[in-house]
């Protein structure tokens, strides 16, 4: 048992998903995505990322740029109640069997994750058919993900190991009674992790005649992250204060990667399509790997090992996305996205226990109230492929849905300020398990998260 609660221990890659987007993908770098969503068939500067093909139809020569600022705010809470062990049955002296407790142990996990400060730049180059754009954000991870009273896998793995060790020494030694319940004991543990994907895409964009247009380019990739945490386990002070089991962990990971990026824009009158697709990005990260200590010797933390390499890949993501202009100060867009998920690479190969899939479903719509005031508002549906093997204490997802609110404001006829805020509301997910982290009793989580982004982008056209 002490082997599995290690394993538990290592395996932590906490997944930090603080943007819109999918399982690994951030989709919202600015702040018109923010107050409206739905960007996909955009012609403005924001689409150097949600829509490059349709900077073709920039309306005027010149040099364009946009920067970005968001503060990203986010919960991950599990509210876990699994089964301990209550003491022997000594009905056979010669094998006394484990009793499992009538009461299931409860505790709420609470975890933080903060992005005070997410910078995004954009920029385009238009000169007659050919306009080319490009532009620096952080497009996956984006935070600091903390757990300051642990995580469920770790306490009830390492009550179960305790218990086990203790009731082995107990049965080939005569000694002392088994370590039975959680009170006998006290368990500190904690769990910082962080994740940044860097981004920089570079492209071209051509109008091809009138009312069509195409785009090409490319995006690289820079991941870093890292995982600081540990378990100490002690006897209570009355009962002698022996250290029961420790564990730590301080890790750092690096990998990068490249993404081919296409992308077209057909704009018909009023109506304007936009569609990109973004290839899989295979990326690797290896670890830098400072301190890893277990009170016991196990192969189990060869995962995080210095030099061990472990597959992180970004999923290809297609977008469409249709606007329309009804009136002269009205405007409306939907869109359409979907990560194919199950088919980019996953720590452990978790990708295959995805029933399919990202689908996203979005729509915005904006008004000119005033010659120099914007105001908007739009709606993200987002549907995983989500299962009780794919979900895990370290890495889960719920499904949601997004409200996203805001204005853009002309500051000058070369300068406009968009101001956002969006809200993410979640599915809870409950998972049930007869084989609660590998302790064979059983238990439930329910996992829960929050979500709330704020951001300021300005555009000005030089």
């Amino acid at each position: 048992m002490r082997k599995n609660s290690l394993i538990g221990f290592v395996m932590l890659i906490v997944s930090i998903p603080t943007f819109a987007g999918g399982l690994l993908t951030n989709t919202n770098q600015h702040a018109a995505f923010l107050r409206m969503l739905s960007r996909g068939a955009t012609i403005e500067i924001d689409g150097a990322l949600s829509n490059p093909a349709g900077l073709a139809f920039l309306p005027n020569d010149g040099f364009y740029m946009g920067l970005s600022i968001q503060s990203a705010f986010q919960t991950r809470n599990i509210d876990a109640s699994f089964m301990t062990y209550s003491g022997l049955d000594l009905t056979n002296p010669t094998a006394p069997v484990p009793t499992v407790s009538d009461k299931y142990y409860s505790k709420y996990y609470e975890g933080k994750a903060a992005a005070p400060i997410i910078p995004s730049v954009f920029a385009a180059y238009k000169k007659g058919d050919w306009t080319i754009s490009g532009f620096f954000a952080i497009t996956g991870g984006g935070g600091k993900a903390s757990f300051d009273d642990g995580l469920p896998m770790f306490e009830s793995v390492a009550m179960a190991g305790i218990f086990q060790e203790s009731l082995k020494k107990h049965l080939t030694s005569g000694g002392k009674s088994p370590i039975v319940t959680p009170g006998m004991y006290d368990i500190s543990t904690a769990m910082d992790g962080k994740q940044y994907i860097y981004a920089l895409q570079l492209g071209l964009s051509y109008k091809i005649n009138d009312w069509l247009s195409a785009f090409a380019g490319g995006r690289m990739n820079y991941f870093t992250g890292g995982y600081v945490g540990f378990l100490d386990a002690k006897m209570k002070a009355d009962l002698g204060g022996a250290d029961l089991m420790h564990l730590a962990l301080d890790c750092d990971q690096t990998g990068w990667g490249f993404t081919p990026v296409i992308g077209v824009d057909a704009k018909l009158g009023k109506l304007n399509i936009g569609a990109k697709y973004e290839f899989k990005t295979n990326l690797n990260i290896e670890n830098n790997t400072k301190k890893i200590e277990a009170s016991v010797e196990t192969d189990a933390l060869a995962p995080f090992k210095h030099g061990v390499n472990t597959p992180n890949d970004i999923p290809s993501m297609l977008s469409v996305a249709a606007a329309y202009e009804f009136l002269p100060v009205l405007r409306a867009s939907v869109e359409y996205h979907f990560y194919d998920d199950k088919k980019a690479g996953m720590a452990d190969g978790k990708q295959k226990y995805l029933t399919k899939g990202t689908n996203e479903y979005l729509m915005g719509v904006e008004w000119d109230i005033i010659k120099r005031l914007t105001l908007s508002c739009g709606g993200q549906i987002t549907d995983y492929g989500l299962s009780d093997n794919f979900q895990s204490d370290t890495s889960f997802s719920c499904d949601s849905y997004s409200i996203g609110v805001g204005a853009k404001l002309m500051l000058s006829e070369r300068a406009a300020l968009n101001v956002g805020y969006m809200w993410t509301t979640y599915e809870d997910y409950t998972k049930k398990s007869q084989n609660y982290n590998g302790t064979g009793i059983s238990g439930t989580n329910v996992y829960s998260r929050t979500n709330k982004v704020f951001g300021a982008s300005v555009n000005y056209k030089f």
